[in-house]
């Protein structure tokens, strides 16, 4: 009897780059002092096993992409089943939502420049969808820009996928190289309060493991008895049969498309590219139901943060390790651009504008923005922790939850971002024009939230890139 151990293979070979990667940070000072993320660690270990070794053994990197699709949609689940991830209201929420929106407008605005004038001169068989990476690559993470990535592969744009596991790669060396440095930076300049310069310091923080002494935080609570299903099996199944139902939605709503010719087929892998977000939309109305029926205590908010944590870790380390280095070595000189402009005006915004929109914990928010909008959430968390290890601001509350907000204020510009390949498989310019007006309508939006929001701090010391009152 044959069975497939594909699979297990690509998950066994994470497993052991991710023991090694927690081996080294709890060991090796680079990597505690740079605060690198061990799935980020573990992608690269296994990089050149899948460039140069795993295509001798015949395995292929089709695992570990599909593992990335999943994970990444497990994980969106995960966060919507939790109590309080839709909620938002008070201008503390408000103004975060908008500095996130802001920045993926900034973003975008600087990846089309940029891509449009080497269209222009350099490479003029470069996908305008090149430039739309830097805010799924730094702004959304590895599993969004590889989905919607492999989405525009069929429409004729080659690696599409890798290149956005590749800017999502560069995104995390923004996030966890610069933030360190910012967060040294801002101690020397006075913008961090004196009392937490300390915890800088912290062994078990900068180790990635508690100490043998040490009282470890509660991770998650028993809402069911063990003799009946265990509590992290009834969380796990509740978020994997979201997922199908997600899955059915889709298949309902695309199956039809197919059918209407080759522009409903291209809006069909469009949508299958976003799936994250009708996993989310799913989550959220299981969770509406299960409330309406009182049966929503039987969720444990720990359970699922775990199912979430190990989702993210799993799936960053198969994003790494699935880049082709061939893929780079085509696309080097726009990546190069593209990574570091992006990455400087992405720093520098997020601290003009944090430092002016908020007038408490204003660091705090600034690096949690920061390390959102060129890693992931998980990043910012890492980030934020540094300064409040134990989340006693409302700083990572706050941000959880403008999620809601942020969640129907990104639909319409992830719709927007797949418009233009449109172009490219009709011909019809009319859809890169309803893009950029798209945005532009967001940018609008963004300079008059802030305005209101930030009040007569909006442009006080216009050159000085932190607000001092």
């Amino acid at each position: 009897m044959t069975f497939s151990w594909s699979l297990f293979i690509d998950l066994g070979l994470i497993s052991f780059a991710l023991l090694i990667a927690t081996f080294l940070r709890a060991k090796v000072p680079f990597f505690q002092k740079y605060l690198i993320p061990n799935a980020l660690t573990a992608g690269f270990i296994l990089l050149p096993f899948y460039n140069f070794l795993a295509p001798l053994l015949g395995l292929g990197r089709g695992g570990l992409e599909n593992l990335v699709f999943h994970l990444l949609n497990l994980s969106f689940i995960a966060m919507s089943l939790k109590e309080g991830s839709m909620k938002g209201s008070g201008k503390r929420i408000f103004a975060t939502a908008v500095s996130i929106v802001s920045q993926y407008t900034i973003q975008v605005f600087i990846g089309l420049g940029i891509t449009a004038l080497f269209i222009a001169t350099l490479m003029p068989k470069l996908f305008i969808n090149f430039g739309f990476f830097l805010a799924l690559g730094y702004g959304l993470g590895p599993g969004q820009s590889f989905a919607i990535g492999k989405s525009w592969e069929s429409a004729g744009f080659e690696n599409a996928g890798n290149l956005g596991l590749i800017f999502a790669a560069m995104g995390y060396i923004w996030a966890c190289i610069g933030g360190i440095y910012l967060i040294n930076y801002g101690r020397r300049k006075g913008w961090i309060d004196k009392k937490v310069v300390d915890v800088l310091n912290a062994k078990g923080l900068r180790t990635g493991i508690y100490g043998r002494n040490e009282t470890p935080p509660v991770g998650s609570l028993q809402k069911t008895d063990t003799e009946a299903i265990d509590s992290l099996s009834y969380n796990l199944v509740l978020v994997l049969g979201v997922y199908l139902l997600a899955f059915l939605l889709l298949k309902a709503i695309t199956y039809p498309l197919g059918l209407a010719g080759n522009m409903g087929r291209q809006l069909s892998e469009s949508l299958w590219g976003i799936s994250f977000i009708f996993a989310a939309m799913v989550g959220m109305l299981v969770k509406k139901v299960m409330k309406l029926l009182s049966i929503d205590y039987t969720m444990d908010e720990g359970s699922l943060n775990r199912v979430a944590g190990a989702s993210v870790d799993l799936m960053v380390t198969a994003a790494v390790a699935t880049i082709t280095i061939t893929v780079v070595a085509q696309y080097w000189l726009p990546l190069v651009v593209v990574g570091i402009v992006g990455g400087v005006i992405t720093t520098v915004t997020c601290l003009w504008t944090a430092s002016r929109l908020f007038d408490q914990d204003r660091f705090g928010r600034a690096i949690l923005l920061y390390g959102n909008m060129t890693g992931t959430l998980s990043s910012g968390l890492a980030l934020l922790r540094v300064i409040d290890p134990e989340f006693k601001t409302p700083v990572a509350s706050d941000y959880i939850f403008s999620n809601g907000i942020t969640f129907v204020l990104a639909i319409p510009m992830i719709l927007l971002i797949n418009l233009p390949i449109q172009w490219y498989a009709t011909g019809n310019i009319v859809y890169l024009w309803l893009t950029i007006g798209g945005f532009g309508l967001y940018l609008v939006f963004s300079v008059v939230a802030y305005v209101l929001l930030a009040g007569k701090k909006s442009f006080a010391k216009f050159t000085k890139i932190w607000y001092k009152p």
